[in-house]
Parts: structure tokens; sequence; C-alpha cells
């Protein structure tokens, strides 16, 4: 344990662990990636896929041993009973820190399947991580804005066609897809402006699990409802590498999606996207108490 060295020291030696523990792991990534797409063969892929996925998982082992090394993180976590590997799972949770991602890769690491994002199509052209997205099977989406579809009615309906073929390979292969309701880190700033009416919490958005949602539903029938509570405060990512976050709380909620609200079409049925934000601000207001009561206990604790 390298936990009794300056705090300073700390963050240097994890910033230097990170970047060698992510040089070396992507560019295994890539060299699978550029295997992947010289060998057009579906099973082949798929195999290519899988090591890209362990290598990926080994990255996350790799955090998670430098945080055992410089950390005295007390962990709180609670929720993971019965969780599985071959399941399939939206995975929603609060956002207030660069931290929040290694938190929920720690958490999380082979207890579900690895964690992804649904990408708008147009990221796959990113330099260097387009290509370690489309190696790990990231879902690619295309999605049409209002103005496109009044320009050309036969689009309508063609974004959630083209995202539940993209969608297609994660019908034998059990995939966590992950989002961050709120869209962006929770600040003090973004409450002002938005007058969130959650105190410790940013108002949530809708219309990407509504998407995944219409696109995966028959697959996907979980939500993990994860809230991340820091006692001691929000810390940036400098704090975290620096051991200066102290306690950590996990706690994971597993709840069933309603059959009507998988296989809709979010983007262009008024009728369900009106029922289904109401359904989310309902999940959001109880995460908002859930949240406000754990930083209440710890309060009196401190």
């Amino acid at each position: 344990m390298l936990n009794f060295l300056p705090a300073p020291i700390i963050g240097g030696l994890v910033s230097i662990a990170i970047f060698f523990n992510t040089l070396f792991l992507c560019l295994l990534i890539y060299l699978v990636a550029i295997v992947k797409l010289l060998v057009p063969i579906q099973s082949w892929r798929a195999q290519c896929t899988k090591a890209a996925i362990w290598l990926a998982e080994t990255w996350i082992r790799g955090n998670s041993a430098w945080m055992w090394l410089t950390q005295r993180t007390q962990w709180r976590v609670s929720g993971l009973e019965g969780l599985r590997t071959d399941d399939w799972y939206l995975v929603v949770c609060n956002h207030q820190s660069w931290a929040d991602i290694f938190v929920l890769q720690h958490v999380f690491n082979k207890r579900i399947p690895f964690l992804k994002f649904f990408l708008k199509q147009e990221l796959i052209w990113v330099p260097v991580i387009g290509l370690a997205w489309w190696a790990l099977d990231f879902p690619f989406m295309k999605r049409y804005s209002k103005q496109q579809i009044a320009r050309n009615p036969a689009l309508r309906g063609k974004d959630l066609e083209t995202t539940r073929k993209a969608a297609e390979k994660f019908k034998t292969t059990p995939v966590s897809v992950m989002n961050f309701l709120e869209g962006t880190r929770f600040t003090p700033a973004k409450h002002r402006k938005q007058e969130s009416p959650y105190q410790h919490l940013l108002k949530p958005k809708a219309g990407g699990i509504g998407f995944v949602l219409g696109a995966m539903g028959d697959q996907i029938t979980t939500m993990l409802d994860v809230t991340i509570v820091y006692p001691q405060g929000i810390p940036d990512a400098w704090d975290f590498y620096k051991g200066q976050v102290h306690e950590i709380e996990v706690i994971v909620q597993k709840r069933p999606i309603p059959a009507e609200y998988r296989n809709q079409d979010y983007q262009n049925d008024p009728e369900f996207r009106e029922a289904f934000q109401a359904w989310v601000r309902e999940l959001w207001s109880q995460k908002a108490d859930l949240l406000d009561e754990r930083l209440t206990v710890s309060e009196k604790v401190g």
C-alpha cells in the first residue's frame, strides 16, 4: 500500500499508472480492431469483439489495482446480489464527477456485461478511439432531426430502424447499456441555470434511454438504477487520483422495465413520449429522495 505517501506524489504515480495502462491495452485493442476490420467473417468478428472486451476488462482491473495500492477509500456498495454476466441491463446513474466512470467500472467489472454506451454514428470517425469503440461493438445509432424529417417524411422511423439493426448483434450477446440521465456532470452553476427541482440532481433527459429501449426492448428488460454518493463532497478527478476520496457509497437498485415502455417510438410518438418522461421523472424523484437521505445521514455522522 502506497497511501502513506504525500497526496501530490500519489496523484502523480496514479497519473503515470493510468497513462501506461491505457496506452498498452489500447494498442492491443487497436490490433484486434485492425484484424476484425480485415476479416469480414461474422463468427471471426464475434471472437475479436470478445478479445477486445477481455482487454478492456483487464484495463479496468489495472485501474482497480492502483486504487487498492494508493487509496484508503471506504467502499459501501449494496444491491449487487443476483447480478449476472449473461443477462442484459440498462444502467442509469447520477453524474457528479469524472471519477464516476472509474467507480462504475470498478463496481460492475465481471459482475455484469461490459458497460457500453449508444453513440452517434458520426463518432465512429473520431481518430483512434472511434476504431476502439467499433472493436468493442459499441452500438452506433443514426438519428434524424425534426427539420430533416420535415424536409423528407420518408425518414420518419428510419433512425430507430437503423439503430435496431446496429443492436442486432446483442440478441445473442449480453450487454450493459450505460446512460447518465442528466446528460452532464452536476455543478451548482448548472443546477441554478436549470432551476432543477432536485437539491442534488439535475433534471433527467429521457430521450437517450427512450431510444435505447425502442431499439432493444426485446433484450433489455431490467434496469440497474445506480446512485453514487460522495459523503465528503463531490471530488474532481485530481482529488480521486490523489487518494483524497475517503468514502464512496454506491447503491444499486434492480428494477424491471415495464413492457409498455419498451419497443416504442420515443421520437415520433408524442403520447408515448409524455408517458415515458413522466415515468423517468418519478424514478428521478425517488433517486433525489434517496440521495438527500444518504447525504443527511453522512452529515449527522460527520
